[in-house]
């Protein structure tokens, strides 16, 4: 986390300042300066109200350095950006796509939407590493990405890990997207938007069930190699990598 150094108060003074920061949005600072030359106090309050939709930057901020802010990226398909889900909004959606058969036979989310609330609300209250998010393309929700902390995740177990590896999960919502090769031009542009995004991350990581063939092709033609086959609790997966240094070049 960045630090402020303050100078030290002359001599013959004191500063105090203290705030406390509500989940309701208000952030509270009192600030209190004494002075020895004279008996007058001045104690001043000031009340800052954060719109509610910036509440959800904050806690990105620290682990993933905040996807809602990430921008929009042009692909072949159009302007292409991710949005933090929110389940008042996004819910119907999301519990529609999850069951898509096609879909659920890989996120196994098929249900009503309680269940899908429940996987959303595992990561929204969380301690932000892993953000779910909206892909959006020209303006129109189409897509649902998760962004993750690969190397703070149970995954990391299964592969060597290094500090700020950067996770992707991806469904197309739609069938009528798929198998065109969108899915191909958004994963080029969601890691792009990673490396660009995230200068301490030095590899995006993906890791799909080998069965899901379009998948893994998708990956391997967007940029990622595929290191290795792993075993995961619920899948046997291809671990995929795309490395910053190389990214220029696959």
């Amino acid at each position: 986390m960045p630090t402020t150094d303050v100078p030290a108060a002359s001599a013959g003074s004191t500063t105090h300042a203290t705030g406390t920061a509500h989940t309701t949005g208000t952030i509270h600072t009192t600030s209190t300066i004494h002075a020895t030359s004279t008996s007058r106090a001045l104690d001043d309050t000031m009340e800052l109200r954060l719109p509610a939709e910036l509440l959800p930057l904050l806690a990105e901020a620290d682990l993933l350095d905040s996807p809602a802010t990430w921008g929009s990226t042009i692909t072949p398909a159009g302007d292409f950006r991710l949005e933090p889900v929110r389940p008042g909004r996004d819910l119907e959606l999301l519990t529609g796509w999850m069951n898509d058969p096609e879909v659920a036979d890989y996120w196994e989310l098929a249900g009503p939407a309680e269940v899908t609330a429940a996987h959303l609300r595992a990561q929204l209250d969380g301690d932000g590493r892993s953000i779910p998010c909206l892909g959006l393309l020209e303006g129109t929700p189409m897509s649902y990405w998760e962004i993750y902390r690969a190397d703070l995740d149970p995954l990391s177990r299964h592969y060597p890990a290094r500090p700020h590896d950067t996770g992707i999960h991806l469904l197309i919502g739609d069938g009528t997207n798929r198998g065109c090769g969108l899915g191909t031009a958004l994963l080029r542009a969601v890691a792009d938007l990673v490396l660009d995004n995230r200068p301490r991350c030095t590899r995006v990581i993906a890791e799909p069930d080998i069965r899901n063939t379009p998948s893994v092709s998708a990956f391997l033609s967007s940029g990622f190699r595929c290191y290795t086959e792993i075993d995961l609790p619920e899948k046997r997966a291809a671990l995929m990598i795309r490395e910053r240094a190389l990214r220029n070049l696959l």
